[in-house]
């Protein structure tokens, strides 16, 4: 039955997160927004919109966790994981002169997770102050994109796209709770930590929506969207997940990610922002090197 559960939320959430997207970028369009905001911002989100009600529903029911190894293990696999993929499939070309903008921003959201590192709880307190992030963040966004940059697309039916938007949200929160619930489960009928489950499965299943827009963008040329993707739902998990979940419940913080897997994260990061500025490309190398590192880090949390 947990497996089942499992399995019906990963589901959920696949369909659920490209519902969701596809809604709101229409929406978006509608309304004469910037490509380029709409991919930063409303992409950014829909895709992360998984983790949101996952580590919010782990912290409801008390597996801290999953909330925390949620947010942490998704932004781990959308670097090495995802990008890695994405890269392998085509080489992604970095604009230096945007990166440099959104590239100091994830920046600053990973740093401001070391402070994690070096607590017991994230409070209240500090789960405002990310949030605070979050809020600054999407005022540079809209305030360096408002103008939009391609005709809008007129003929979009609004009350479609917003039945795909509702219909998208719905799913994402039925799956969440699906998956939190079979996670925990498989987690303790095993006798493998939380947030082994966390950082692995939970966390890849809900960056599973990352994983097929960047796939798609990728097979289609688009590679850059594939980047700009997960830098954006990085940001939003950091500053907006965490920050959220403490709001609605002060989050425990394991010690076992306090000590390690923060710091997987930020050395991606790091890795991530380095070859983006130093090549100016994200290439097949690169990619395949990912990769290997991704297998190598969950074999090593097993």
């Amino acid at each position: 039955m947990d497996l089942l559960l499992a399995a019906a939320g990963l589901a959920a959430l696949f369909f659920g997160g490209d519902r969701f997207v596809g809604g709101s970028v229409a929406i978006a369009r509608r309304f004469n927004v910037s490509p380029m905001v709409i991919g930063l911002t409303l992409v950014g989100f829909g895709t992360s919109l998984p983790e949101l009600v996952t580590s919010l529903r782990a912290a409801e029911q008390g597996v801290p966790g999953i909330a925390l190894g949620n947010v942490v293990g998704s932004n781990i696999a959308n670097i090495l994981l995802i990008l890695g993929l994405a890269a392998l499939l085509s080489p992604i070309a970095v604009d230096r002169i945007g990166f440099r903008r959104d590239g100091a921003w994830l920046m600053a959201a990973t740093l401001s997770a070391l402070f994690l590192a070096f607590v017991p709880v994230m409070g209240r307190g500090l789960g405002l102050a990310f949030v605070a992030g979050l809020a600054a963040f999407l005022i540079a966004s809209f305030r360096s994109g408002a103008a939009p940059e391609e005709a809008p697309e007129t003929d979009a039916k609004l009350p479609r796209a917003a039945f795909d938007t509702a219909l998208g949200l719905g799913l994402t929160i039925a799956g969440a709770v699906m998956l939190v619930q079979g996670a925990t489960g498989i987690a303790r009928g095993l006798g493998v930590p939380e947030t082994v489950i966390g950082l692995t499965l939970v966390a890849v299943g809900t960056s599973l929506p990352e994983l097929v827009t960047s796939v798609v963008a990728a097979r289609k040329g688009q590679a850059e969207i594939a980047f700009g993707n997960v830098i954006g739902s990085n940001i939003f998990n950091l500053f907006g997940i965490l920050g959220a979940t403490a709001l609605y419940k002060p989050l425990p913080i394991d010690p076992g990610i306090a000590s390690r897997d923060i710091w997987v994260m930020l050395a991606a990061t790091v890795a991530l922002v380095a070859v983006a500025f130093a090549a100016g490309r994200i290439g097949r190398i690169a990619g395949g090197a990912a990769l290997v590192v991704y297998v190598g880090y969950c074999a090593a949390i097993s």
